[in-house]
């Protein structure tokens, strides 16, 4: 009996390891004219200062800014940021407290000084759209994602089922991945769960995210995909996991600010 309770705690003690090991995500698309990209740099500066104290307080586990392509003005979003979490449930209330963290990345500015600031964030960009995300898989490696990293952002909507489609990510594409990464062909590959907003009218369900450590190794990676084409036998798994899910949109990356 006392093996079996053993077992049990051991097993017990496992899982709630691997559940504080999940990360979880905030990406938000912004929207710069091009007559403000100055004034969103500013603002950018002026909120990473925040953030590297979120991150000292333990508020987030980390903050990036990204460039979007093709990114013109009729083409979606400019910017994005993410905000890392380790927890859902202070991803969701945002815990943590904001006042402190701006306090003490600006001592010296009054009420009246930091005001204007968020006035000219609300004036330099557009928060156009949030999504909060759950990574599900991804491959494994040593890859570092340092500032001029690239990814491949697809939105993915899945037609029969997001248990269908995970399946098809997890079993038929995530080792296709994983063997890229081993091959020095990209940095990393993530499957990631939109788990707000969610729904029948909701543009995608998930998001694939491919990283790379530049331009340079994207298009190699590119290249070596046509130079390699799959067996019959992988041809028609891949078939079959296209047909789990609707590629609604593919945007590029490039990192251009990290807080860690």
């Amino acid at each position: 009996m006392k093996k079996v309770l053993l077992l049990i705690a051991v097993v017990l003690l496992g899982s709630s390891t691997i559940a504080q090991e999940k990360t979880y995500l905030v990406f938000e698309f912004m929207r710069v004219d091009n007559n403000q990209e100055n004034a969103y740099q500013e603002t950018e500066s002026f909120w990473e200062k925040i953030h590297k104290q979120r991150v000292k307080n333990g508020d987030i586990v980390g903050w990036d800014l990204w460039s979007l392509k093709p990114g013109g003005e009729d083409q979606g979003f400019q910017y994005m940021t993410v905000n890392v979490y380790n927890d859902p449930v202070k991803m969701f209330n945002s815990e943590g407290d904001f006042q402190a963290a701006l306090n003490a990345a600006f001592p010296d500015l009054s009420e009246k000084e930091l005001q204007e600031q968020f006035n000219k964030t609300s004036k330099s960009r557009d928060l156009a759209v949030r999504l909060y995300l759950e990574i599900v898989k991804g491959t494994t490696g040593d890859f570092k994602m340092d500032v001029g990293t690239v990814a491949s952002i697809d939105f993915m909507k899945a037609t029969n089922g997001s248990g269908a489609y995970e399946s098809a990510e997890i079993e038929t594409f995530l080792p296709m991945h994983q063997k890229a990464v081993d091959a020095g062909e990209k940095g990393s590959w993530d499957l990631c769960r939109i788990m707000s907003p969610m729904g029948s009218d909701a543009y995608a369900t998930h998001l694939t995210v491919n990283m790379y450590t530049g331009y340079n190794q994207y298009f190699k990676s590119q290249q070596a995909m046509w130079e390699t084409p799959p067996s019959d036998e992988d041809s028609q798994k891949i078939e079959k996991g296209i047909a789990t899910r609707d590629m609604k949109w593919v945007s590029l990356a490039t990192l251009i600010k990290k807080v860690r």
